[in-house]
């Protein structure tokens, strides 16, 4: 690799890292020899670019371009364009397409060019004064240019106006203020980058002065009735993902009308390309079913004029609703638009609001470029339980960290609720660290507590927008025979066996009744997973076992009630996951309890106590996660069984 390869993501890495000078991931950066440019590849993200993830160009074929008359008409010039862009490509078989702005970078003549997207600068760029408060800030530091389509105009205007820059000054411009769409630096080394960077972002900072906080404002408690609704209604081609938020910049922007007009209209290419040309606006003044019939028609009215789903649903009293593909989308959403509010705010500061025109919009909205990188950076979930949303309860360890696993495998938002607090972030940390579309999202949960449980389907209403699978899984096992076994210890272990269970489907099927008056033929799915031990009754067990047993008969009796409304509910009876904490933990697991109370007849040690229940497996092993979700799968992809214990016992139990 080249050396200023690597400093070139270096420094990519770096400014995405930077809240204030990225929205997105979006921005661009570039290195250049006499030969060619290294430019990053539409749809890659600042955040996690390497070497692949720039495109090589001929900068002889690039100068071509300058020297070229296009079409009169304005898409086939745009069309022509970008055509000589790709031709100029040195790999043309990777498939990768370089910025629309390459051409512009080839034009400042330094090595290294940085453009970034400053909420600051974007304050300045999208107001009613930016030339004379440019001029008033930088003087001849910085060449500006009023706004100007993306594509070739842009890179005309630019070589025009660097043309007279130099001429003026006779020097090379090193600082790009584009109005309505952010900076761009040029410099011979990083050292300097950084500088002139923060030499732009010092002086805007001087000029803005003292905003007011960001502070969090809680979730009006009526989004749970609210969000699942919403996300059927836009789940017609595919389910989204929906997030509702709130803070005191949402609180005041849906204050009012007037207000909510100072973010209503794009100030930058990207809240396009993001988050749709426009919003939808509602009021609610404490009747759900009122608001809901009223975004009922817009929505409709929405995807009927624009021909996609609104993305931004804005309702004064609940807060920001946010709609995508995939957790992913909705978290480039949110910074995105905690962005337009900063801008909105920002540009108070030179005269006021100036978002882009009507033709501006119109041109981003249909630009194929730019849809082609949104595509790219949104990427695709693929798998069993693609973009559905679960929670597993006791998900944070053993049989449940496992089931939360292979979920986030195929595609699924899971919500991790469990009482340790320390394993299930650690989990959900874990799980997000990877590449994947879909997020973990930890809630700390009480089974047993009818308010803890209600919290956490709120909590996943608003982190995700609904709930389609909830897999009771959160269990404890006290063995004992019954001089051993205390009244106390007996109702603990059935408080949150059978009780946790009630609880878990009581609180989950609200939310899933909900959705389906809004999507009749939708179907979802409550799982427990219940135990071998809850087929066949269990020596010096009987607790544990007593309390499987009646979930089997919960199973049952919620089946019958609830297939109505499309829910339905079923139970695995998985065999002994030997290698988890609930048997092999070394202080309190299963084998060191059925050791000390005589429950394996002769077993001296914890390995013979272990062999003795391989042993009565006729696939001679125990139970693992993988052999549940096989059983799980089945039972969330057909829609005709319900009420059912399905054995995943190696054979141990048998139906008869």
């Amino acid at each position: 690799m080249k050396p200023e390869i690597q400093e070139l993501i270096e420094l990519s890495h770096f400014y995405s890292q930077k809240k204030d000078f990225i929205i997105a991931s979006r921005g661009n950066t570039s290195f250049k020899d006499k030969n060619h440019i290294y430019i990053k590849a539409s749809g890659a993200s600042l955040a996690t670019i390497d070497e692949t993830g720039f495109v090589q160009l001929d900068r002889k074929r690039l100068h071509l371009i300058t020297e070229k008359t296009y079409s009169g008409d304005a898409l086939e010039c745009e069309n022509q364009f970008k055509i000589d862009i790709l031709n100029s490509r040195i790999h043309p078989e990777k498939g990768q397409q370089p910025s629309v702005e390459t051409s512009l970078h080839d034009l400042m003549a330094f090595r290294f060019v940085v453009h970034t997207h400053s909420a600051k600068a974007y304050g300045l760029l999208c107001s009613k004064d930016v030339e004379k408060s440019t001029t008033d800030l930088f003087g001849d530091e910085v060449v500006f240019i009023p706004y100007v389509d993306p594509g070739y105009k842009l890179f005309k205007k630019a070589q025009d106006l660097i043309k007279a820059y130099r001429k003026r000054t006779g020097v090379e411009p090193q600082i790009i203020l584009l109005q309505n769409h952010g900076i761009f630096v040029a410099a011979d080394s990083m050292d300097e980058i950084y500088t002139l960077h923060d030499k732009v972002i010092d002086k805007l900072v001087g000029a803005i002065g003292k905003i007011p906080d960001l502070i969090n404002v809680p979730i009006n408690p009526a989004a749970a009735k609210v969000i699942p609704p919403i996300r059927m209604m836009l789940s017609a081609n595919g389910l989204k993902t929906l997030k509702v938020i709130n803070n005191s910049y949402y609180e005041k922007f849906l204050s009012s009308e007037a207000e909510y007009q100072k973010i209503a209209t794009p100030f930058i290419p990207d809240a396009i390309i993001y988050c749709n040309s426009s919003f939808l606006y509602d009021e609610y003044f404490g009747d759900t079913d009122a608001l809901l019939n009223k975004l009922s028609t817009k929505i409709e009215t929405y995807v009927k004029t624009q021909l996609k789903t609104p993305k931004i649903i804005c309702i004064k009293g609940i807060g920001c609703i946010l709609v995508g593909d995939n957790a992913l989308g909705v978290a480039t959403l949110e910074n995105v638009l905690n962005g337009i509010c900063l801008v909105s705010l920002y540009s108070e500061k030179f005269g006021g609001q100036s978002p882009m025109t009507l033709h501006q919009v119109q041109f981003i909205d249909t630009w194929e470029v730019e849809q082609y990188s949104l595509a790219l950076s949104m990427g695709t979930i693929n798998g069993r339980a693609d973009r559905k949303i679960a929670i597993v309860t006791g998900g944070a360890q053993g049989f449940g960290a496992g089931i939360v696993e292979n979920l986030m495998e195929n595609g699924a938002n899971v919500v991790i609720a469990d009482l340790n607090e320390e394993k299930g972030k650690e989990l959900a940390q874990i799980l997000n660290s990877g590449k994947g579309e879909n997020k973990a999202f930890f809630v700390k949960t009480d089974v047993s507590d009818a308010s803890s449980v209600e919290n956490l389907m709120f909590q996943t209403v608003c982190e995700f927008g609904g709930l389609d699978i909830l897999i009771s899984n959160a269990g404890i096992l006290r063995a004992g025979s019954l001089e051993e076994m205390t009244p106390e210890t007996f109702e603990l272990i059935t408080k949150v066996n059978y009780s946790g269970y009630f609880l878990c489907a009581k609180y989950a099927s609200a939310v899933m009744k909900t959705q389906n008056r809004y999507k009749p033929g939708y179907f979802t799915d409550i799982i427990q997973i219940n135990s071998k031990s809850g087929l066949k009754g269990s020596n010096r067990n009987f607790a544990y076992s007593g309390g499987k047993f009646g979930g089997i008969g919960l199973t049952q009796s919620f089946a019958l009630e609830l297939m109505p409304s499309k829910i339905k509910v079923n139970a695995v009876c998985p065999g002994n996951f030997f290698d988890g904490p609930l048997w092999a933990d070394p202080e309190n697991g299963l084998f060191v309890q059925y050791l000390r109370t005589g429950k394996v007849p002769g077993a001296k040690t914890i390995d013979e106590v272990k062999h003795f229940y391989e042993a009565q497996v006729p696939a001679g092993r125990g139970c693992m996660p993988l052999d549940v979700m096989r059983a799980v799968y089945y039972i969330i992809e057909q829609e005709y069984e319900t009420g059912q214990a399905v054995p995943v016992t190696g054979g141990q139990n048998m139906l008869s």
